[in-house]
């Protein structure tokens, strides 16, 4: 029983996030398979992302502990890495299926690739955690990582719109990182009341945010679904 209420703590939250937001793309679902080998491909970069953050903080440690050498550790490794191996696989396969050919399936896929990832990496933390890691993450890293795809997903989304420079795209992997480091920024340092304040604040705002995202894309869709009747 104990390992059924682990199992699901570990793996429900990622994929009940999943679920609200494929219910929010009423207008046209994603076909199951390419949200599938999103989530997959989303919770695989976790190896690639693990071998790079191990390589570079070597240095870092190296180098002592202040608030500069957090700080890159935070925004410059964690954050860029894990953004952008997500941001390799939204670009380089959900982008480019067929299915893709609205605002918000940049933030469905983005979603999904995160959750992936988000996923595969809590189970990684729990094993060496266990219950009360897995309850922690549930309110803390997995719905951050959603907070970060969305505001990825956003401008991806936009980008699709040609009133939008493609380069929009790469403002979502901006965004996303920002929000990333400064989340983990705080996690990093050693006070306990910064960690909790600040950790809070950057997700809450995130939130914000990232619902802020989905209501201008719901939006644009109403828009479009009028147009198209």
């Amino acid at each position: 029983m104990q390992l059924l209420i682990l199992a699901a703590i570990t793996l429900g939250p990622a994929l009940a996030i999943c679920l609200y937001i494929f219910i929010w793309d009423d207008f046209r679902n994603e076909p199951r398979a390419v949200l599938f080998f999103s989530f997959l491909f989303g919770g695989l970069t976790i190896i690639p992302a693990a071998l790079i953050e191990t390589w570079l903080m070597s240095y870092t440690e190296a180098q002592g502990s202040n608030v500069i050498i957090k700080a890159i550790e935070a925004f410059l490794i964690v954050g860029l890495t894990e953004e952008y191996v997500k941001f390799f696989v939204l670009k380089n396969y959900s982008s480019k299926r067929p299915s893709f050919d609205e605002p918000f399936d940049g933030i469905v896929y983005s979603v999904f690739i995160s959750m992936g990832f988000a996923m595969f990496e809590n189970i990684l933390y729990v094993l060496q955690g266990g219950l009360s890691i897995a309850l922690m993450r549930m309110f803390t890293a997995i719905p951050a990582h959603a907070t970060f795809a969305v505001l990825m997903g956003h401008f991806y989304g936009l980008s699709k719109m040609k009133r939008y420079p493609d380069y929009y795209k790469y403002f979502g992997l901006a965004a996303a990182t920002l929000f990333h480091g400064a989340y983990d920024y705080f996690l990093m340092i050693s006070n306990d009341t910064l960690i909790a304040l600040g950790a809070f604040v950057s997700l809450i705002v995130g939130i914000r945010y990232a619902f802020r995202a989905i209501r201008i894309h719901k939006e644009i869709e109403k828009q479009q679904e009028n147009h198209f009747f």
